[in-house]
């Protein structure tokens, strides 16, 4: 066997290096946060745009100043979403003004005053007949502030004198800016032209083409934090099942990557913590909090004996869970936890708002998922309920009595915050039932 040698050992490195950063900020500027490694972009180029378009179906533009992967989505309900500066997510009028000041740059001279930014917005709102009335109040000014800090982030708008913040002040401040009409041309990467509206861009985006299932898998591969076998078509999870451990090499050559492949589904592990846009555990109200639940969940749902498909047994993807149980819990952390971590005072006081916060990241995580009841006729699915997935999919095989007005199901990659685990002898050859296999991701 002949080793590799250590140039090709240094080449491999620095590509995936490169591949890394494009995967985890698909715009990268000579100038901007990631500079130190745009050079390593420049020189692997054209070797990073054929292996992102033949793995995942993006397309690579590399520019003198800048490099801007083209990510393709995996569809509604499946994006990553953008977040303020406190972490709360954008809302649906965040997004228009974000759209809408895109509209505007695009066209825009090289510098122009806030004010005269603002103006604009507002005039392409009124032609494309969206109402941005509120831009004249607080919150209004507020939330376009949002997206334009946004854009300064991107490297779109160059704060050249004073700050785009300076909007929301109660005597309107200005600030002189500089626009990159170049960058703010890429910065949207569906195919605009041929959509007919959002809804339309979104599908069109997702669609993986000739790829077929193959390019659709691994994109959910990337992109997710689990992909369950019971999510995806029978045609996407036949080609999984059957290049799996293939894969599996090729995610770590590109990506560094490591692949855990258990009973229900696949997840891509990244060792270096680098990949992600979630973490858990994590710091913050939320993040704690957020630990805690699936941990105590884990400890009071765990199947007993759960069956396999190698031994004639159903898979089970998610146990669900017992209406009011979630409240419960959240009760005694935050009784036990919530004064002595210095948690929030503002979730202290508000435990709803607690609950849909950790809820919401647990379900971004792909560790729980709402259920919705199904329809014994008509749906071509057995009587019962189903966890959601991304993009209207459906999880189904759930154990456990169906949550009433819908619910939750706490999902199988959640055995990996277990507080300990369990292992019993088997009780069937080849089968060695304990914490690991019960929730097996």
């Amino acid at each position: 066997m002949t080793l590799p040698s250590t140039h090709d050992v240094a080449l491999a490195a620095e590509r995936r290096t490169a591949a890394r950063l494009l995967l985890a900020h698909p715009l990268v500027t000579s100038d901007g946060p990631h500079a130190d490694l745009f050079p390593l972009i420049r020189r692997h180029a054209e070797w990073l745009g054929k292996r992102f378009q033949q793995v995942l179906g993006y397309r690579l533009l590399v520019d003198s100043s800048y490099a801007r992967l083209f990510k393709a989505g995996l569809g509604a309900g499946a994006g990553h979403r953008l977040e303020r500066s406190t972490g709360t997510p954008f809302t649906p009028h965040t997004y228009a003004c974000l759209a809408l000041a895109l509209s505007v740059l695009v066209t825009a001279p090289e510098q122009m005053l806030l004010s005269q930014l603002v103006a604009d917005v507002r005039a392409a709102a009124a032609d494309a007949g969206i109402e941005l009335e509120g831009t004249e109040r607080a919150a209004g000014k507020r939330t376009l502030v949002a997206a334009l800090r946004q854009l300064v982030e991107w490297g779109v708008l160059i704060e050249t004198e004073g700050h785009v913040t300076a909007l929301a002040q109660e005597a309107g401040g200005e600030a002189l800016i500089t626009v990159d009409r170049e960058l703010a041309r890429v910065v949207v990467a569906g195919p605009l032209a041929q959509s007919q509206d959002g809804a339309d861009l979104v599908r069109r985006a997702a669609d993986p083409g000739f790829g077929g299932p193959r390019t659709y898998v691994r994109r959910m591969l990337v992109e997710t934090p689990v992909v369950l076998l019971d999510e995806l078509t029978d045609a996407e999870r036949d080609w999984l099942r059957t290049r799996q451990r293939r894969e599996a090499q090729a995610f770590s050559e590109l990506l560094g990557l490591e692949t855990e492949i258990r009973a229900e589904g696949v997840a891509l592990v990244d060792p270096e913590e680098e990949l992600t846009d979630l973490h858990l555990p994590g710091t913050g109200t939320v993040a704690q909090a957020a630990l805690l639940l699936v941990e105590r969940l884990v400890e009071r749902l765990r199947p007993q004996e759960p069956g396999h498909p190698a031994t004639g047994g159903s898979l089970v993807i998610g146990v669900a869970v017992p209406d009011g149980l979630v409240d419960e819990l959240l009760a005694e952390l935050v009784a036990e936890y919530g004064q002595r971590s210095n948690w929030q005072r503002g979730y202290l006081e508000d435990p709803p708002a607690l609950r849909v916060a950790v809820l919401d990241l647990l379900t971004r995580m792909r560790l729980m998922a709402p259920a919705r009841p199904l329809r014994a006729e008509g749906e071509g699915l057995p009587e019962g309920y189903v966890a959601q997935a991304p993009e209207g999919r459906l999880v189904t095989d759930v154990r456990g009595a169906r949550p009433a007005g819908g619910g939750w199901v706490l999902l199988a990659a959640a055995a990996r915050y277990a507080t300990h685990v369990t292992v019993r002898p088997a009780t069937t050859a080849g089968r060695s039932a304990g914490a690991q296999q019960e929730l097996p991701l």
